[in-house]
């Protein structure tokens, strides 16, 4: 997953809200939201790696989140370990926020940001492996440590660099979230949606002077700069979005209904949704 932006707590009426864009090779397989069990035995909703058995995103029954971006610094390798681990490592249930973070070994993952969350004890936290003011540095071997700080509530970017790093891209997400979340929080108006969905089909370059540098050639930086990645000259792009909500159940007075919608793109000459697939669970 490459780009996010997610609101906490940031309307009653609308406690979480989540935009994303997953960016990949189009070769990896993989398998879209579907209802999936962990070996923990927890269910989750999220998206697959075929490969590797992890997820981007997802949620689970018992109210948990997990978000996950990759960090981008030009290097050739990765870790010895798939970052997608991560997520499962938390919608699995069977660690608290230390816990998680005493479990990751930093220098095991190619660079990452992980965003968990647990709906009902109000928890929220950022973890990642590289250093916020220099995340497209790569450590040297072995020397990575682990960064994490608890979130409130408010609204958040998340791309390939750090949190709330603002990259046009992570800004234009963020700025549609910030202006659709009174409608999603409105089950009457569906404005919202559209709202968000053009959003993560912006397809629009951002200025060369605003092009962050983290370590690619500027021909690239300028082909993932937009929201909607599509370079299908090297087999990559945006592969799917998404959009969760949770409103309050319309007859479970102390429940929450999340929705999750997704859609699969067609790489043609312009952006098309090839599936749509939704999926619900009450908290």
């Amino acid at each position: 997953m490459c780009l996010i932006a997610f609101a906490i707590d940031a309307h009653a009426a609308c406690p979480l809200l989540i935009a994303a864009n997953r960016d990949e090779f189009f070769d990896r397989p993989t398998a879209g939201l579907h209802r999936w069990t962990l070996p923990s035995g927890a269910e989750v909703l999220a998206g697959r790696d075929l490969r590797d058995g992890g997820t981007w995103l997802g949620v689970s029954a018992s109210g948990r989140v997990a978000m996950l971006t990759n960090v981008r610094d030009g290097q050739p390798g990765t870790g010895q370990r798939s970052r997608g681990e991560l997520p499962t490592r938390w919608l699995a249930g069977d660690v608290d926020g230390p816990g998680l973070q005493a479990s990751i070994d930093p220098n095991a993952y190619g660079g990452f940001n992980l965003v968990v969350g647990d709906f009902h004890q109000r928890f929220w936290a950022w973890l990642g492996n590289r250093d916020p003011q220099r995340p497209h540095a790569a450590p040297l071997a072995r020397h990575a440590q682990l960064y994490s700080h608890r979130l409130g509530s408010g609204i958040y970017g998340l791309s390939n660099a750090t949190l709330n790093t603002p990259w046009p891209k992570t800004q234009r997400l963020t700025q549609a979230l910030q202006t659709a979340i009174h409608g999603a929080a409105d089950p009457p108006d569906a404005t919202w949606w559209s709202h968000l969905q053009h959003a993560l089909l912006d397809d629009l370059p951002a200025n060369e002077a605003d092009l962050p540098n983290t370590g690619v050639d500027m021909a690239l930086e300028r082909a993932l700069s937009s929201p909607f990645v599509r370079t299908p000259e090297r087999g990559y792009g945006t592969r799917s979005s998404l959009l969760v909500r949770a409103l309050p159940h319309s007859h479970l007075p102390t429940s929450w209904q999340v929705d999750l919608n997704e859609w699969t793109h067609v790489h043609t000459a312009v952006p098309t949704q090839a599936q749509h697939r939704r999926e619900s669970l009450v908290w």
